[in-house]
């Protein structure tokens, strides 16, 4: 892999304890070319996707490149609370060289599935939205026939984009639409906090063609919970395996002010915490990302802090 960097355990620090009460005590490290190493009832594997070419691509503002270690940093400072024989392995970073996106794309499906093989749950930290096509791919790979996977998607915009001049962070869910088009298939798509001045009418008009199931942004809050729940269970009901993929910039910027895309009409974390929890508690979540942070616009590392708050719960409540 020549765009692959091993983790550096220096992004690790927090308090010291004599008994991993932090989760700079738990991490392992280990090396995506080298056989798995660990063998536990229950592993989750951190790989970040140090790039933000698809950003620059899509015309946004860089800087996510920097993302997967500015999580690391808040993620090592929390409590651990996981049973002993859970492991948590960070296998560092893959990176965009010569904006070789495409390439890196391919690497990246290729580490999931290695995640996959071993039992273990990916946890992508980004980085630019672009590596859902690559994170799901991975995924795809070990669904049996006439098994279905889901994708939920925490995000302001649909990221249905044509990929007709090359991939980029608004084009993954258009590339996963257009491969089940192939195989005459519709996909099993749910985006949660779509907004109106995020998305051009013809985004809408193919969300409808490719039968997406999405909620706007004005009923993803906690004074529609009900509904947000219902419309998650059904989702939840007509799928087999779940990919759960979290947009930072579909938060309002009042809790996520370094991101590509920023906005103060986007949604809050309580919303999103509770969606989790109706995904976990299915069973059926295999694959977890963090997407488009950018630490170069964060404030007090706040972007920094949900991201790294979002797969703390995640990884405790699994």
């Amino acid at each position: 892999m020549f765009n692959y960097k091993l983790a550096n355990p220096e992004t690790w620090f927090g308090r010291s304890s004599d008994q991993q009460l932090y989760l700079h005590e738990k991490v392992l490290f280990s090396n995506l070319n080298e056989p798995f190493p660990f063998k536990t009832n229950k592993t989750f594997a951190l790989l970040g996707y140090s790039s933000d070419e698809g950003v620059r691509r899509n015309h946004g503002r860089i800087g996510s490149a920097l993302g997967p270690d500015a999580i690391r940093r808040q993620l090592g400072k929390m409590p651990n609370h996981l049973v002993k024989d859970t492991q948590l392995i960070d296998f560092g970073n893959l990176q965009c060289i010569n904006q070789d996106l495409e390439e890196l794309q391919i690497e990246c499906t290729n580490a999931v599935n290695y995640f996959i093989e071993n039992r273990t749950t990916p946890v992508l930290l980004g980085g630019s939205h672009d590596l859902a096509y690559a994170h799901y791919n991975g995924l795809r790979q070990h669904i049996k026939s006439g098994e279905k996977i889901g994708i939920i998607n925490f995000d302001a915009h649909f990221d249905l984009r044509a990929n007709t001049n090359g991939s980029n962070s608004g084009t993954p869910f258009y590339q996963i639409a257009f491969d089940h088009a192939k195989n005459s298939d519709s996909i099993k798509y749910m985006a949660l906090g779509i907004r109106k001045d995020a998305n051009t009418k013809d985004l809408f008009e193919f969300a409808e063609l490719h039968q997406v199931n999405y909620l706007f942004q004005k009923y993803f809050n906690m004074n529609y919970l009900e509904h947000v729940q219902l419309r998650i269970i059904q989702f939840l009901e007509d799928v087999d395996y779940v990919y759960a993929t979290i947009d930072l910039d579909g938060f309002s910027s009042a809790f996520a002010p370094g991101v590509s895309a920023p906005s103060p009409m986007g949604f809050s974390p309580d919303v999103v915490i509770e969606s989790l929890k109706l995904i976990i508690e299915s069973g059926k979540l295999i694959g977890l990302d963090v997407v488009e942070l950018n630490p170069k616009y964060d404030i007090d590392d706040q972007t920094a802090k949900l991201a790294a708050s979002l797969i703390h719960y995640v990884i405790h409540k699994l």
